[in-house]
């Protein structure tokens, strides 16, 4: 249950009484009623503004209104408490009995925990990763597979029918670039002394075996021949091949996507001829001459005519090119190819996950969205700030493997990927983010890492330590769900159980916005919270201990607790794509 949307579902029943009685016009919009926590817990569980945003469609003060919102509120079963807070909001307190029927409903519903149809199946594509294939991933790239993958899941525990999809840019100047590292390193296979790599290909070590096997396969074919003619072949063997490591690397963190899309294969089938034809029907392409770039010297800037897209009738700065002057397709032109395809199979909500040196883009791609699909289509996109990579406090030093930078699987094959993905979303994704190899593998509650996978093997100690103990009672969820659980009293136990039953809320709003990292922030607060209890029985009441031999219907509530917190952190780190540990 969210248990927003439940009290909120009780207050618009009020309010539907008070139309009826003629307290309120027939017709009032209840749509800005919302129920959120209160700022400080001592003055209640809930706060409710349905007072203060109903006041002047209703005649009525915002104080008098409240005053007859608490009266309806007051005779509902689970509100303790419900009192006029300043002008006009009310603070609302539910009842124990309310809050531990969360702790049964968690035990029944397992990991599932937290599923919501709020998303009404709608259907979403997530594209993320979609790292140009000319070499091994790098960390950055690392943050943005994990961030995509984390809010595909999200969105489909929030009830979205989501696509993980990845583009695959094979095409353009960087993989001719590529075949040309290609050529060299497979005519260095061939014993041909080549010398130093040139500085504009790719350097690192990753297309010698790439270029072995090609020697092997054809020999000496394309050695001595022009570029014109191994060009092309050539940079679709090492785009094939730098994918195939792409996607082992991928797997190494347990991302998989279940769509990959041909940048090459789009622009031959006439992807970018379709968005000439749809903005030309529309009137949305033009020839102009754009004004120079803000900094630049007139006289660096060469004023030509050329073919625009009216990107600011969409909310752009400026409009943009779409052709260069030598008549090929710019990459704005082909993105827009890519996305005017997604929308035509299928996908009106479009999430991009990119690089923060893409920052510029997002304005022009959000306005060829909206041109291209007539407004129906929507795009959201989120850019990932730079990752830090550290060892002890020092920035780590280029991959000799990768040649100017380190590898997103040295680090996976260092610290494990389930490091990885969790240290990824201990920050938004447009904040930078300082990985430290060292700190990542500390136990210590400055790790975030080993705070939250503590706290569920605590919680799976203990119930080992109660089969041990109570060796002829059953503790499974099933019958733990049954215990007495009015016997958890202690503020910090409900505070605790309170926290549990927000995950629900936590998954849609974290899902709604688009925001991933609440994931790991609620369960690094969930960890925290349990983390005190523990202290709290160990050192300061031993009372709250969770295994009393002697009270076996207290240790079944308590155990109950425990049981429904290992299950909600499971559920958070199952959306993390994070295995809990069961012991450390």
């Amino acid at each position: 249950m969210n248990h927003f949307e439940y009290l909120r579902d009780k207050i618009v029943a009020i309010l539907d009484a008070l139309v009826e009685a003629g307290a309120l016009p027939a017709g009032t919009d209840f749509s800005k009623v919302n129920v959120e926590l209160t700022r400080d817990p001592s003055h209640g569980d809930l706060a409710t503004n349905a007072a203060m945003v109903l006041a002047k469609p209703s005649g009525l003060k915002p104080h008098d209104l409240a005053g007859k919102i608490v009266d309806g509120l007051i005779k509902l079963d689970d509100v303790t408490s419900a009192e006029i807070a300043g002008p006009g909001f009310i603070n609302i307190v539910l009842s124990k009995e309310f809050w531990c029927a969360r702790l049964a409903e968690v035990l029944e519903a397992g990991t599932e925990y937290g599923n919501s149809n709020v998303g009404q199946g709608r259907e979403v594509n997530v594209e993320y990763v979609s790292a140009n294939p000319t070499g091994p991933m790098h960390v950055g790239h690392g943050r943005g597979a994990v961030i995509g993958d984390v809010l595909a899941n999200l969105l489909v525990k929030a009830g979205f029918a989501v696509t993980k999809e990845y583009y695959i840019n094979d095409a353009g100047a960087q993989v001719e670039a590529l075949a040309r590292s290609l050529h060299f390193r497979y005519r260095e296979a061939l014993g041909e002394d080549v010398g130093e790599m040139p500085e504009d290909l790719y350097p690192g070590d990753y297309l010698v075996a790439p270029a072995q096997k090609l020697a092997g396969e054809i020999g000496d074919k394309w050695l001595g021949e022009e570029e014109i003619n191994w060009l092309e072949p050539l940079g679709t063997y090492a785009s094939e091949a730098m994918m195939d490591l792409i996607r082992d690397d991928l797997a190494a963190l347990g991302v998989s996507h279940e769509a990959f899309s041909s940048e090459r294969e789009l622009v031959m089938q006439g992807g970018v001829d379709r968005v000439v034809e749809a903005l030309v029907s529309r009137e949305l392409i033009y020839t102009g001459v754009l004004e120079p770039p803000k900094g630049k010297k007139t006289n660096d800037w060469e004023a030509r005519p050329q073919t625009l897209f009216r990107a600011t009738d969409f909310g752009d700065d400026v409009d943009r090119p779409i052709q260069k002057s030598d008549g090929s397709w710019t990459y704005f032109a082909t993105d827009m190819a890519y996305h005017l395809d997604k929308f035509q199979r299928g996908f009106p909500e479009m999430i991009d996950v990119w690089g923060a040196d893409h920052g510029g883009y997002v304005k022009r791609m959000q306005a060829a969205v909206k041109a291209l699909t007539e407004e129906r289509g929507d795009l959201d996109v989120k850019l990932c700030q730079m990752v830090n990579l550290m060892e002890n406090g020092e920035p780590v030093k280029m991959s000799k493997r990768a040649g100017t930078f380190v590898t997103l699987r040295e680090v996976i094959d260092q610290v494990g990927k389930d490091v990885v993905r969790f240290i990824m979303l201990t920050r938004k994704n447009d904040a930078a983010l300082d990985f430290d190899l060292t700190k990542v593998m500390e136990q210590s509650r400055d790790n975030p890492v080993f705070y939250v996978q503590y706290s569920h093997a605590r919680c799976r100690s203990v119930l080992r330590h109660a089969t041990e103990m109570f060796k002829d009672i059953d503790f499974t969820p099933a019958r733990l769900a049954n215990a007495e659980l009015d016997r958890l009293t202690d503020s910090a136990e409900l505070a605790l159980i309170k926290m549990m039953a927000t995950w629900p809320r936590i998954v849609e709003s974290a899902a709604e916005a688009h925001e991933p990292h609440r994931i790991a922030y609620y369960l690094h607060d969930l960890s925290s919270l349990f983390h005190a209890l523990w202290t709290k029985g160990s050192k300061e009441d031993t009372s709250l201990r969770f295994l009393t031999e002697e009270d076996v219907a207290l240790t079944s509530a308590r155990l109950a607790m425990v049981s429904a917190l290992a299950t909600v952190i499971a559920s958070g780190l199952q959306v993390m794509g994070v295995v809990p540990v069961e012991e450390m």
